[in-house]
């Protein structure tokens, strides 16, 4: 077999005085018998490969694998830069530019992977990030076309990365704009589970209040998202399709928009607020929330979190005089027995605003009721456990971007939930309560209130 052809061998054939002199060297240390064993002068090379005294080390030769070189070049040369900081409270939604994107009204959003270029999500390999190529050979020319025919081009995408990750895949952006010298873009990505993750609309929420600082409204109707995550039979997710539908744009599939085909039948699976029942606000009905006449009593809440018992009581029992008994305020269930204890001995009515899954922690309560002689009551909740969650994720990502009286409230862990699921005790009259009401969900708020909390949200899931 032929020897390898090395750098010294291409440096010898280009120069053959340089080559010699390189050859000389290499027959100098290997006049001995046998192999040279290397003393300290020679292990003493930095990265580059130069040996202590500062001169070349021909035992090193440092070699930049030509890939890596013109991806090098082509990131260095590119127009995309990645603004900073990026958006959000956390941070968390990446921002980038392509040359000078206008704020148009007519606005061409388009996912990513699986939609611009081809997915490469399954190789996650060492330099597999700088690799991709277009979805189809037609996508740079429609690009082009957009930005044309005046539409703002912006690239809506999730990227659920390790840090090491998204910094490697950031910079295959600016390789993606050095294929697209004449096509100004601007780039949304989510990089965390929260409210910019699609489908939630936290990043058309971020462009909508970039165009508005540049006094432009973006036209819905003249504008439209394309996205691979559809819900059709072979698609992985349908959250390309919810985004549209949450933030009310037209939707097509890059088969529809780049190939003309047909639309494909789907399937939008996941938790809707459409699916629940239509019933009574308080079972039995017509039973009384506040007693008349007045008497003082000890009235206990159960239920998952975020199922509108703290609103029900501000809007019912605040009113009437109750003290609130609630344990994320205290800190602890001893700080809530304790400020029980004391308003029940002032002869004051009151509620207890906790979860109190199961038995035994609402005796707790029916105990100190009791021992002061006062009618014990309980309000049941109602509710599944994806209403609840999709409450969680309205209230803490959607609702304060719109109404500002609201308090700004962070996301409960999922684990919240699925303990009250796991450890729930349906509440009985037996265990010394004089009733129990049940109280179904109920949204109260404005038509566009409504419109915001009937999208679909999701952090995580097809």
């Amino acid at each position: 077999m032929a020897p390898a052809t090395t750098a010294t061998d291409s440096t010898a054939r280009k120069n053959p005085s340089s080559g010699s002199r390189l050859a000389t060297t290499h027959l100098s240390r290997a006049s001995s018998s046998g192999p040279k064993k290397r003393d300290a002068s020679d292990l003493q090379t930095n990265e580059t490969g130069s040996s202590a005294d500062g001169s070349m080390n021909p035992w090193k030769v440092a070699k930049v694998h030509p890939f890596f070189s013109k991806q090098s070049e082509a990131i260095s040369s590119s127009p995309f830069q990645w603004l900073k900081p990026s958006l959000g409270p956390k941070r968390t939604c990446l921002h980038g530019i392509n040359l000078s994107p206008p704020c148009l009204p007519k606005v061409a959003a388009l996912d990513l992977d699986g939609t611009v270029i081809k997915s490469n999500h399954k190789n996650r390999g060492k330099g597999s990030a700088l690799q991709w190529e277009w979805w189809r050979n037609v996508v740079p020319s429609k690009m082009r076309t957009l930005h044309e025919e005046g539409h703002s081009i912006v690239l809506i995408s999730n990227q659920g990365l390790k840090s090491d990750q998204l910094t490697d895949w950031k910079k295959k952006i600016p390789l993606i704009a050095a294929a697209l010298p004449d096509v100004p873009f601007r780039i949304l990505a989510a990089s965390a589970k929260d409210g910019y993750r699609k489908p939630m609309p936290g990043m058309w929420y971020e462009l909508e209040r970039i165009f508005k600082e540049q006094g432009v409204e973006i036209d819905k109707a003249s504008s439209f998202y394309v996205g691979d995550a559809a819900g059709r039979p072979d698609d992985f997710a349908s959250t390309d399709r919810k985004w549209a539908l949450n933030v009310g744009i037209p939707f097509y599939t890059p088969e529809e928009y780049f190939l003309k085909l047909p639309t494909a039948s789907y399937n939008l699976s996941g938790f809707h607020v459409s699916s629940l029942p239509e019933l009574e606000r308080v079972t039995p009905a017509g039973a009384a929330v506040i007693p008349d006449p007045p008497r003082q009593e000890l009235v206990i809440f159960t239920g998952y979190p975020c199922l509108g018992k703290s609103s029900f009581y501000r809007k019912h029992f605040s009113p009437a005089g109750y003290v609130h008994i609630n344990q994320d305020v205290l800190g602890s269930r001893p700080k809530c027995i304790k400020a029980a204890e004391g308003a029940l001995k002032d002869k004051k009515s009151i509620v207890i605003d906790n979860t109190n899954r199961d038995v035994a922690t609402r005796k707790h309560y029916l105990d100190l009721a009791k021992r002061h002689g006062v009618v014990a009551r309980c309000f049941l909740f109602a509710g599944p456990m994806e209403l609840a969650w999709h409450n969680n994720l309205y209230r803490a990502y959607v609702e304060p971007v719109f109404d500002l009286d609201k308090p700004q409230r962070d996301i409960l862990p999922y684990l919240a939930f699925i303990g009250f699921r796991d450890n729930y005790e349906e509440p009985h009259a037996s265990e010394g309560f004089s009733e129990v009401l049940k109280i179904t969900w109920k949204f109260e708020g404005d038509e566009e209130a409504r419109r915001r909390w009937s999208m679909w949200l999701q952090i995580d899931g097809k």
